[in-house]
């Protein structure tokens, strides 16, 4: 057993502390199980860990280099050699390229791959022994879906501390282990990472852990080698197109977590034509009786199950508003009942803790546990986390809430979830669109945006290498297209930077209104032209708030500061 060191600052460096190590030789054996071709042509130095970027090398790491869109990895091995590595794992051209600018030492690993891609996430479970057959790695959720991964992901964790595990999180906002938070860039980290994470979790005593598996996760394998206990899929939606091409596309990246070899069980949301289509292909490749299907359309207008469910499939019902949040209750077709509440705002938020809690209840390991699970539901703290930047209330008179929506159906809901509750109020919403991305969503945001809000305000997002000013062009001519065909807004400014238009905004807003601050969320910078500018949405909200003479909430005030 060798011990490594454990870097803590980033999840790229978060490895477990001790890796029993391997040889070149092992690791052709280990590929030849997966039935992957491997050639060892020489190297004697242990192997304790992996990594695909150069700059990530640990000493005794196998440094896997891949070809590029500008460069080939091997171009590398000299900077991966100076910082400890003891093997490399490449391709033919690869070698070649190694080969030919770096003198590798005898006693370095060389295996020869062609299909390295491939290789990558079963070769890291091996090498982490990330989920060993003892028992000892955390229950392992998966969460997909175009909306409401972070949050449904925030409640599994928040339901698994309530019965008092010890949790983990991989998602978008941050990774969590041990108790240390780490700022996520990715909403699914490379593999390795993910196998190493995994890994430290189970080595610090954590037994249960939610993780976002996105579209892109699937497709560049990002979570080859994991198979999770438990898999969600919360809806598919229009975006990634620039990625997918097409949503079934998009729809088939997704149903890649629904297959024996990633997920022992699933519950599939069936809201729609896209959830049932998800729920039949998952029971063809998975076997139906480890799919569940869950029903959350019309929940509040269901008092008892829909004819369409099984004995054991749930469905949504008796939802009622409570404060900002709801009660609700999901029913099993055989009878069962799990009754909560969540203080989260927005009719998705119920469908989201209603994936959570079922997730969960389908998870248990023996009825006592089941038990338990609904007795911690009844308590409504349950399943209101806090989550950074989703549906974020910054202050209650005006309303104003800073949410990460940045696609067409995410905004209608979330403007759908603020209706004033009086007739006097307003709504308005500051929003944007990225910029390097699918561009046939920005008018149907404007559309949307005009349809459900009285003030409309355009700016910026993240325009990244693209011109600003044609992004915001683009929605406007949305929005204003429907002011014209008798939308609901009055009102449409096209503003920018973007902390001049949320001021704006509030400047225009009452105490009965309602304001969201939609597409940014939790992001505390800004890209404009490569250039990372300092933007947090709630800082800015909270400002310009206090600034008009609103009371924010006090987690927010620049007052106790």
């Amino acid at each position: 057993m060798t011990e490594k060191k454990n870097l803590v600052g980033n999840a790229q460096t978060l490895r477990p502390a001790q890796v029993a190590g391997c040889t070149p030789a092992q690791v052709v054996q280990w590929l030849a199980e997966q039935d992957l071709t491997a050639r060892e042509l020489q190297g004697t130095r242990v192997i304790t860990g992996l990594t695909m970027d150069s700059r990530e090398v640990q000493e005794g790491d196998l440094y896997v280099a891949l070809g590029g869109a500008k460069a080939h990895g091997a171009s590398f091995v000299e900077a991966a050699l100076k910082l400890g590595a003891s093997a490399l794992l490449t391709d033919a051209e690869g070698l070649e390229i190694a080969q030919a600018s770096t003198d590798i030492p005898d006693d370095f690993g060389i295996i020869i791959c062609e299909d390295l891609r491939r290789a990558v996430g079963p070769l890291s479970a091996c090498i982490y022994n990330s989920q060993p057959d003892d028992g000892s790695a955390p229950r392992l959720f998966a969460m997909t879906g175009t909306n409401g991964k972070t949050t449904s992901t925030y409640m599994i964790n928040s339901i698994m501390k309530a019965l008092d595990h010890t949790t983990g999180l991989i998602g978008t906002i941050e990774i969590l282990a041990g108790g240390q938070a780490i700022p996520s860039k990715l909403t699914t980290p490379e593999s390795p990472h993910v196998h190493s994470l995994i890994a430290l979790m189970r080595e610090q005593n954590i037994t249960a852990a939610a993780m976002e598996v996105s579209s892109h996760a699937l497709d560049y394998r990002r979570v080859d080698g994991i198979r999770y206990d438990i898999s969600g899929f919360t809806n598919l939606t229009q975006d990634h197109l620039d990625q997918h091409g097409t949503m079934q596309s998009y729809f088939e990246s997704k149903a890649e977590l629904f297959t024996p070899q990633r997920s022992r069980r699933a519950v599939i949301t069936v809201d729609d034509e896209w959830g049932e289509k998800m729920a039949r292909g998952a029971a063809d490749a998975m076997g139906a009786e480890n799919v569940v299907r869950l029903t959350t359309a019309h929940g509040a207008g269901l008092t008892a199950l829909p004819a369409h469910c099984g004995a054991g499939d749930w469905a949504l019902v008796d939802v009622a508003r409570h404060g900002i949040g709801h009660t609700f209750t999901v029913q099993r077709g055989d009878g069962t009942m799990l009754t909560t509440s969540t203080q989260l705002p927005a009719d998705f938020n119920v469908s989201n803790a209603a994936l959570a809690a079922v997730m969960v209840y389908e998870s248990a390991s023996d009825g006592a546990e089941r038990e338990l699970i609904k007795k911690v539901l009844a308590d409504p703290a349950t399943v209101t986390p806090v989550v950074p930047g989703r549906m974020q209330l910054i202050s209650t008179a005006p309303t104003a809430l800073v949410d990460f929506a940045h696609n067409p159906d995410a905004l209608k809901r979330a403007l759908e979830a603020i209706e004033p509750a009086s007739s006097e109020g307003k709504i308005i919403i500051v929003f944007g669109a990225t910029g390097e991305r699918d561009q046939t969503k920005r008018p149907i945001m404007g559309e949307i945006a005009a349809s459900y809000a009285d003030i409309v305000v355009v700016t910026d997002d993240d325009p990244h290498g693209e011109a600003a000013a044609p992004i915001r062009e683009a929605i406007v001519a949305g929005a204003l297209a429907a002011v014209e065909g008798g939308a609901r807004a009055r009102q449409v400014l096209n503003l920018e930077p973007r902390s001049h238009a949320i001021a704006e905004a509030i400047n225009l807003a009452g105490p009965a209104d309602s304001i969201l601050i939609a597409g940014r969320g939790h992001e505390v910078a800004q890209d404009v032209a490569g250039t990372d500018i300092e933007l947090d949405d709630r800082v800015e909200t909270a400002k310009a708030l206090e600034e008009a003479g609103f009371v924010v909430l006090e987690a927010y005030s620049t007052e106790r500061k």
